[in-house]
């Protein structure tokens, strides 16, 4: 029995959801999001909950039931609330800076790195070592900040590169003589 899977998603004042067939509508304050969920789970609405079970007692269906559920409340927390990842640069002449529509990035490389900020993705950089993405889509806003990290990920000897803010880097020791 999946724990998570049990507990039906609440929906807040001020948002509406609807459900149709296995599509979930959320609407709330900061926008509208929709998601299509696999066939192995049921989806109902009750008055201000949404509801997932699994429609058998295979270990397909078992396993979406919670990853279901998950996702419904990520749409909610999204419309309500948002998402919001924070990225650290390391390195010397290391740094970001938002230009119009592109996050321009000196990371080292023999040229700057223009990344295009996808529509529904707010991309702020508070200092030049420092880059906050926020969003409606919590998916969306991960995927983002996965990209911007895959250009120059962390290396293990001195900690340079692009970290999630919350990330811990487990430091080797160099070479000896």
């Amino acid at each position: 029995m999946s724990r998570i899977g049990k507990k039906a998603v609440v929906v807040p004042a001020g948002v509406t959801a609807s459900v149709e067939g296995q599509t979930v509508k959320v609407k709330g304050p900061k926008g509208a999001l929709q998601a299509v969920l696999a066939d192995d789970v049921s989806v109902t609405m009750d008055k201000n909950a949404i509801k997932v079970e699994p429609r058998n007692a295979t270990k397909r269906a078992r396993a979406l039931w919670g990853t279901s559920r998950t996702q419904i409340a990520n749409l909610v927390a999204g419309v309500t609330k948002g998402f919001e990842e924070r990225l650290e640069i390391n390195g010397v002449g290391y740094r970001a800076a938002v230009q119009g529509k592109q996050l321009n990035l000196q990371l080292g490389h023999s040229h700057d790195i223009n990344y295009p900020i996808p529509q529904g993705i707010a991309i702020a950089t508070p200092r030049p070592t420092e880059i906050v993405i926020s969003g409606i889509d919590k998916q969306q806003v991960g995927q983002v900040a996965a990209e911007i990290r895959s250009f120059r990920p962390p290396e293990p000897y001195k900690g340079k590169g692009v970290k999630y803010a919350d990330e811990y880097i487990f430091r080797k020791e160099g070479k000896k003589k």
